[in-house]
């Protein structure tokens, strides 16, 4: 009975990895990506799939890891499509887990940029609905995906498919964390997976409705925006005229400390008491 339970343990196939990409799962031409394999156990080796093929394999640098690293330098558009990972662990032995949950590695920069916008104008409060619309190259025929990008986050926020021009994203009961920077994208369904750049960023502002309104009157729209950041020079002009008036706060303090000190010397040389 043991030896029959032990064999069952043997055949039985540990459980799946998990497979991640930094920075991004969608990245532009000519850009470096590392896909990292995790298992729930220490393993012996890795092997990186795409679309069911073996890539590479590789061995942890002791047998108590249990990730896998896999570089990819100067991405091209074959470089795209489905990646999965499987690993082998040390016991039962040489027994090969079953594989990942897909990851879908997209290589930009191979079709017009797409157009974005948002439907909703005026302040957004938390609890709302917000609608952001992506819409392909009046060029590019066919059926598209579209995938809804936010600055910060390594997957899309949502994908959607599409026979027509456009593609709506809702984003429900939107809160503080929604804040922030997006863009779109539109990919064909079908390898090659040939991918546009990215739209210009749309910055929405989420402001809780607890705020009293002048100040929530204050905030902005959903709008396309371009940053742009502090220069140098700027920068600079601003650290001088800080340090000036740390300089003048000093000499000041200086100035007072100093009239003090001459008063009570003064009045020291005056006193009568003092023997000369």
């Amino acid at each position: 009975m043991i030896s029959r339970l032990l064999s069952l343990l043997c055949l039985r196939s540990p459980p799946k990895p998990s497979l991640s990409a930094w920075p991004s799962t969608v990245l532009p031409t000519k850009s470096h990506v590392t896909m990292q394999c995790k298992s729930p156990t220490p393993s012996k080796y890795f092997i990186l799939k795409k679309e069911g093929f073996a890539l590479n394999s590789v061995k942890p640098y002791n047998l108590t890891e249990e990730t896998a690293d896999f570089h990819f330098t100067d991405l091209r558009q074959n470089d795209g499509g489905h990646y999965t990972c499987e690993y082998y662990s040390k016991w039962p032995h040489d027994t090969p887990s079953h594989p990942s949950n897909a990851l879908f590695l997209l290589v930009t920069g191979y079709l017009p940029q797409p157009s974005f916008q948002a439907h909703h104008r005026g302040t957004v409060t938390a609890g709302s609905k917000v609608t952001l619309q992506c819409q392909k190259a009046g060029s590019v025929l066919g059926p598209v995906k579209f995938a809804l990008l936010k600055v910060g986050h390594s997957t899309p926020v949502q994908t959607r498919s599409s026979t027509g021009m456009v593609s709506d994203f809702s984003l429900q009961n939107v809160t503080a964390r929604d804040s922030g920077e997006y863009s779109c994208v539109y990919y064909q369904a079908k390898a090659p997976y040939r991918a546009s750049g990215p739209s210009n960023l749309l910055e929405i502002s989420v402001i809780d409705n607890h705020l009293p309104q002048d100040l929530a009157a204050s905030t902005f729209p959903p709008q396309l925006t371009a940053t742009s950041p502090k220069t140098p020079g700027t920068m600079t002009e601003g650290y001088t005229v800080d340090n000036l008036i740390r300089v003048g706060v000093a000499a000041a303090i200086l100035l007072i400390v100093g009239g003090f000190l001459v008063e009570a010397w003064h009045s020291e040389r005056l006193s009568p008491n003092k023997p000369w």
